[in-house]
C-alpha cells in the first residue's frame, strides 16, 4: 500500500483543497489518469496518477484541505511481478522514481544525482527559457521522466526566486483590530476560499509595505470610439468575424507607452531596481470568489489583433479556473478595467513585485469645449496610475501617463 500525497502545483502553494474525486474507493487507476481536481490559491488543477493500481482508501474527502505532501489517499499498486524485467532495467537506467505517485505541474521532486560530466536532460523549450532568463539548468530539479527538466520546472524556479526575494522585505504588522461581531441569526458566516485568503494576505502586504502614489487623467476617446466601430464593421464582413473591445486598445496603448517610458516596467529588488526587457501585461479578472491576473507574455511583439485574441482566451480560462501557473506568473505591469461595471474612476492596489497598475473607468459621454470654444458631446475615460514610489518618480509616472493619453487620443498611431 502506498500513499498519494497533496502535490505542489505551484511554488507559492502551501496547501490544497479537494474539489472532487473522479475515482471512488475500489476503482482501478491507470498511470496518467486524472483522479481528482485540486483547488490552489490560483486555479483548479488536475491530479494525475503516476502509477497504476487500485484506489483503496480516500483519506481527504471533497472540500477537505491538507498541506503539501500530506497523505490524501492510499493506492495498492499493480503486482510487482507484473512488471517485466526489461522495463525495470530501463527505469533503473533512466533514474526514474518509481515511488512517485502524482504528476503535478511544477512539483519539485528529488531526482537521481548526475555526474558532472553527464549531459543535463532537458526539453528544448526549457533550455530556451533558461537561456533567455539567465538560469543555470544545473540548479533546477526536473519533474519529467528520469529527472528531465521541463518548461514548468524552469518557470517554477523563476517564481521561487522571486518569492525568496520578496520574503526578504520587512513586513509591517497592522495596528490591532478589535474583534468582529460573532455571527448570529442575522449573519451568514462564509468560509474563506484559498483564493480569497491569498488575496487578503497579498494586498495587505502590498498596501502596508509599498509607498503608493497616484496619478489621474481624463482622456478624450471619441476618435478611438470611431476607429473601433470602423474596425468592427470591417471584420464583421470576414469569414471569421471579430469584435474589438475598448480594453483591447487600452492594452495596446499600455504596451506602446511602456516602450516610450521603459523605466515604469520595473520592480523593487531590496538593494536594486530590476528593469524588465520584455513587457508582460497582467489582466485583472474578477471571479466569483476573488481575483486573478493572467498574463500576456512578450506583449511588445504583438499586434492589436493578437493582444485581443490572447486576452479573450486568458479571460475565459481564468473564469473557468483552468489557468496553468505559467499563464498567471511573470507580469511586469497590470491593467485593471472596471468600466464595464459603470465605475467612472478608482484607485487600484499594486500587485508586487510590479511597480505600476492602471485603473481604467467607464467610457462616458459628456459636454466638452472644442478648439473653437463650441460646446460639443464627446466621449471620455478616466485613468489612474498607482505607482511604487521606490521605483517610479512622480515625473516618470506622469510622462508615462501622458504618452498613454496621447496614444488613445490619436489611436491610429498605435496601428502603424
Amino acid at each position: 500500500m502506498k500513499e498519494i500525497t497533496m502535490p505542489l502545483l505551484s511554488p507559492s502553494m502551501s496547501e490544497g483543497q479537494i474539489v472532487r474525486w473522479l475515482k471512488k474507493e475500489g476503482d482501478p487507476i491507470q498511470e496518467g489518469e486524472v483522479i481528482a481536481e485540486i483547488e490552489t490559491d490560483k486555479a483548479i488543477m488536475d491530479l494525475e496518477a503516476f502509477e497504476s493500481g487500485v484506489l483503496k482508501k480516500i483519506l481527504l474527502p471533497e472540500g477537505g484541505r491538507a498541506p503539501v505532501n500530506a497523505p490524501i489517499a492510499l493506492i495498492e499498486p499493480e503486482a510487482e511481478e507484473a512488471i517485466s524485467a526489461p522495463q525495470v532495467q530501463k527505469e533503473a537506467m533512466e533514474g526514474r522514481e518509481t515511488s512517485s505517485l502524482t504528476k503535478p505541474v511544477g512539483q519539485l521532486r528529488e531526482v537521481t544525482k548526475k555526474e558532472p560530466s553527464q549531459r543535463i536532460k532537458s526539453s528544448p523549450l526549457a533550455r530556451k527559457i533558461a537561456q533567455e532568463e539567465g538560469v543555470e539548468l544545473s540548479s533546477i530539479q526536473g519533474t519529467g521522466p528520469g529527472g528531465r527538466i521541463l518548461k514548468r520546472d524552469v518557470l517554477s524556479s523563476l517564481e521561487q526566486k522571486a518569492l525568496e526575494q520578496k520574503e526578504k522585505l520587512p513586513i509591517q504588522k497592522p495596528p490591532g483590530i478589535s474583534a468582529a461581531p460573532q455571527p448570529g441569526l442575522s449573519e451568514t458566516k462564509i468560509p474563506l476560499s484559498m483564493m480569497r485568503e491569498k488575496i487578503a494576505k497579498r494586498l495587505l502586504e502590498s498596501k502596508t509595505t509599498i509607498p503608493h502614489f497616484y496619478l489621474e487623467t481624463e482622456i478624450f476617446v471619441s476618435s478611438l470610439s470611431r476607429l473601433r466601430n470602423e474596425l468592427n464593421l470591417y471584420y464583421s464582413q470576414h469569414e471569421q468575424p471579430w469584435k474589438f473591445t475598448y480594453n483591447d486598445f487600452f492594452l495596446k496603448a499600455t504596451v506602446e507607452a511602456v516602450k516610450k517610458v521603459p523605466s515604469v516596467n520595473a520592480s523593487w529588488n531590496i538593494d536594486s531596481i530590476l528593469k524588465h526587457n520584455i513587457i508582460n501585461i497582467a489582466l485583472a479578472v474578477a471571479l466569483e470568489d476573488g481575483l486573478i491576473t493572467p498574463v500576456i507574455k512578450n506583449a511588445q511583439d504583438k499586434s492589436l489583433m493578437t493582444l485581443s485574441k490572447e486576452a479573450k482566451e486568458l479571460i475565459q480560462k481564468a473564469q473557468e479556473r483552468k489557468l496553468s501557473p505559467e499563464e498567471y506568473m511573470g507580469g511586469t505591469i497590470t491593467v485593471s478595467n472596471l468600466g464595464m461595471y459603470g465605475i467612472d474612476n478608482f484607485f487600484a492596489i499594486i500587485d508586487p513585485p510590479q511597480a505600476m497598475i492602471l485603473a481604467i473607468g467607464a467610457v462616458v459621454k459628456k459636454p466638452l469645449i472644442d478648439s473653437q470654444n463650441n460646446i460639443i458631446v464627446g466621449e471620455v475615460v478616466r485613468v489612474t496610475a498607482s505607482c511604487d514610489h521606490r521605483v517610479i518618480d512622480g515625473a516618470t509616472g506622469a510622462k508615462f501617463l501622458k504618452e498613454f493619453k496621447s496614444l488613445l487620443e490619436n489611436p491610429l498611431s498605435m496601428l502603424v
